[in-house]
């Protein structure tokens, strides 16, 4: 009998996990190992001649300055990305879950950027950029409108940070409102009565509560900020000479355009594995400050 239950166990696991399991594999699994592979060999990506080269193009990566500098970019746009999509879904989650009569429809206009793919949502935003604040500008004199948005370094930079904030804040909001509205209101009542102001409330008692929604919501901003490339390529395609290209784009470039499939994927996994250890840092830190009821 414990035979026939462990093989009856074993044949449900293969019918309801095995197509997905065998999709994870073949779609994620196996371009995963195969590029660990290639990335000990010189290799166009295109001729049947892989040339072994070991660990040539890992040490080739750190005298890349092209590379190093995408890094950077990557590096101080996520960190403003991150801060502010959550700052600002967070915002937007506390003021929604207020007894508000058009919240529900406010929630859903919120939410709607996150549904935009990412090229169309570029191609829309350099249009806002070029055409829109430049009419703005020209009829209102006002001097924030007429900066070169996607033509300067700086003003680049922050506008990209922009549209990665405007497309990704309402899908944390979502997180962080599930989160709110399972905050216990006795809590909250009885701090209040005890005398706590507003802002003492949201420090000690319902931000430490939400902390999962936290760990959550700082994790995908994260994977969402350093794996940013479709906007990215649409709106300035790391231009102005380079100054806005992430290392998604950059890892792009060399293994589709230079056609040096090696290489790119040698940049992809020294990439993988750094974003890996930061992530997991990220959680650790915040799921250290989770609290139970």
């Amino acid at each position: 009998m414990k035979s026939n239950g462990w093989s009856k166990s074993w044949i449900q696991q293969i019918v309801f996990t095995g197509p997905v399991t065998l999709a994870f594999a073949i779609i994620v699994a196996l371009p995963f190992f195969m590029g660990m592979y290639y990335s000990f060999f010189e290799w166009n990506g295109v001729s049947d001649n892989a040339e072994f080269i070991g660990f040539s193009n890992f040490i080739n990566i750190f005298s890349d300055q092209t590379f190093l500098n995408s890094f950077a970019f990557t590096a101080r746009f996520t960190v403003a990305a991150v801060i502010l999509s959550n700052l600002v879904g967070f915002l937007l989650a506390l003021l929604l879950v207020q007894p508000l009569k058009s919240r529900n429809v406010l929630r859903t206009i919120f939410f709607m950027p996150n549904v935009i793919g990412g090229l169309l949502l570029g191609f829309i935003w350099q249009f806002i950029f070029v055409k829109g604040f430049a009419a703005v500008g020209e009829k209102t004199g006002w001097a924030l409108f007429n900066l070169p948005w996607l033509g300067d370094e700086t003003t680049a930079f922050w506008g990209i940070v922009i549209v990665t904030i405007w497309s990704t804040a309402g899908y944390l909001m979502v997180i962080y409102i599930s989160a709110l509205i399972n905050v216990p209101r006795e809590l909250i009542e009885a701090a209040s009565i005890d005398g706590a102001t507003a802002w003492q409330r949201l420090r000690h008692i319902t931000v430490p509560l939400i902390m999962p929604a936290v760990t959550i919501s700082l994790f995908l901003a994260l994977s969402w900020s350093f794996k940013s490339f479709d906007i990215i390529l649409s709106l300035t395609k790391g231009g102005p000479y380079n100054s806005t290209q992430s290392v998604a784009l950059n890892i792009y470039n060399e293994a589709f355009q230079n056609n040096n499939y090696g290489l790119g994927t040698a940049k992809a996994l020294i990439f993988f594995i750094v974003v890996a250890l930061i992530s997991s840092v990220q959680v650790w830190a915040t799921k250290r400050k989770e609290v139970q009821v």
